[in-house]
């Protein structure tokens, strides 16, 4: 908390967001709870923005971690080849590539999703020889030059300092009604009038998580591929919130049946919330020269640790990802009774799998809830373009008892809100 003699206040940049929020001094963390120093538990429905999808402090990746470090374990190795290494990468395999005959090469990044991004959108230029990326309006890729460049807030766009370029911006699905904006892309790629140079990548997420939870449909994410094919375009999906199970299995793209040329991966793929991040690269396109692109620590094996861990106690088979869309159903049943219930504050549920969430008429209204439920214990944040949209972003391993506990403050303070602008609006008259 920042009171006048606390370190936060004489020392921390005003750059901080979340303890805003969420004005408390945090201890400790188990599972779905967080502490705070007077021991206080709330459930946290933030999970590290989706970084701990496997919840904090989780008992079998801290096993592992412990135990290579108590046997000293490296690690700090740059690139080096690691035992460690080496097990992630047989266990990404083993678990998730070769069940979906995915045939990726896996670049390890510096430890940032924006790395990642960045990584992406230089191989493509590279690889294709050309400079301009689509990207689409509510994406948001990172806030390092190249990734805010693809950014659509204005809010991130206008802390670079300097122009953006190199990136040309079109409407994401549902972004204007009903209207097919993939038939759009492939109108103006085709057309030598448009004005759009022809890409060398289109970037999108599935589901955009900090933009508003929107949903690409199956038949949009079919025609963009379909389109990227015909011009010669890499197709890069940004899979760092959306991934690691998020919405109900590992790659968000997996329901839509498409294979990118390039995915990034960052936020839970360590299973344990360390830094770590991933560029996989269909081996084709693998065209990078030795360090062209690095960084000092794309070599975090500790984080190697955790993830192989996780991707063995959770992906070795069906059963967590079928958990996962059981309690997705939950998650929808009940945010979609919340929105019907209060109408006048909310217009639509959005989001898919254990990303989801309600949008609200206005940003006032969506932080009007979101700090009463803090109140109430309950940890939970905002998205979208007006910070509009109160998101639901629990670990995955959450009990349907938390999942439902947590709903409910979630109903109770929404109806708190309905109660408190009635009072306003009959004392107005």
């Amino acid at each position: 908390m920042k009171n006048a003699a606390s370190p936060f206040a004489q020392l921390e940049s005003e750059v901080c967001s979340y303890a805003r929020a969420f004005p408390v001094i945090f201890d400790s963390a188990s599972g779905s709870h967080l502490y705070d120093q007077q021991g206080r538990r709330y459930l946290d429905f933030l999970a590290g923005a989706g970084t701990l999808n496997y919840g904090h402090n989780n008992p079998r990746l801290k096993r592992a971690l412990l135990d290579y470090i108590e046997r000293d374990g490296i690690t700090h190795g740059l690139d080096l080849h690691t035992q460690a290494k080496a097990e992630f990468l047989i266990a990404l395999d083993e678990c998730i590539l070769k069940p979906r005959a995915l045939e990726y090469v896996v670049q390890f990044t510096g430890p940032t999703g924006a790395n990642a991004v960045e990584a992406a959108l230089k191989l493509a230029r590279n690889v294709t020889g050309r400079s301009n990326v689509i990207a689409f309006t509510n994406g948001f890729h990172g806030v390092s030059l190249g990734a805010v460049a693809a950014t659509g807030n204005a809010h991130h766009r206008g802390a670079a300092g300097m122009p953006l370029s190199g990136v040309t911006r079109l409407p994401f699905d549902g972004y204007l009604g009903e209207l097919d904006t993939s038939e759009m892309l492939d109108k103006m790629l085709g057309d030598a009038s448009s004005g759009v140079d022809l890409p060398a990548a289109v970037l999108l997420e599935t589901v955009q998580g900090e933009g508003g939870l929107n949903v690409a449909g199956t038949a949009w994410l079919r025609s963009v591929e379909n389109i990227c094919r015909k011009y010669g375009v890499l197709l890069i999906v940004d899979d760092i919130q959306a991934g690691c199970g998020r919405t109900g299995a590992f790659f968000s793209f997996e329901s839509a049946g498409i294979k990118p040329d390039i995915v990034t991966l960052s936020k839970s793929l360590s299973g344990y919330g360390l830094p770590f991040a991933v560029t996989l690269i269909r081996k084709k396109y693998d065209q990078w020269k030795p360090g062209q692109h690095n960084g000092t620590f794309r070599g975090n094996n500790h984080a190697f640790v955790t993830a192989a861990a996780a991707l063995r106690e959770y992906w070795s088979d069906t059963a967590f990802c079928e958990s996962i869309q059981n309690k997705a159903r939950v998650l929808q049943t009940q945010l979609q009774h919340i929105a019907d219930e209060f109408p006048e504050l909310i217009a639509q549920r959005r989001g898919r799998g254990m990303m989801q969430g309600v949008a609200c008429h206005s940003g006032d209204i969506a932080g009007q809830i979101t700090s009463a439920a803090f109140a109430e214990g309950l940890v939970i944040e905002t998205s979208g373009a007006q910070s509009e949209v109160v998101k639901c972003l629990c670990p995955l391993t959450i009990t349907e008892a938390e999942l439902r506990e947590g709903l409910d403050i979630l109903a109770r303070c929404a109806e708190r809100v309905s109660r408190d602008q009635s009072r306003t609006v009959r004392r107005a008259h």
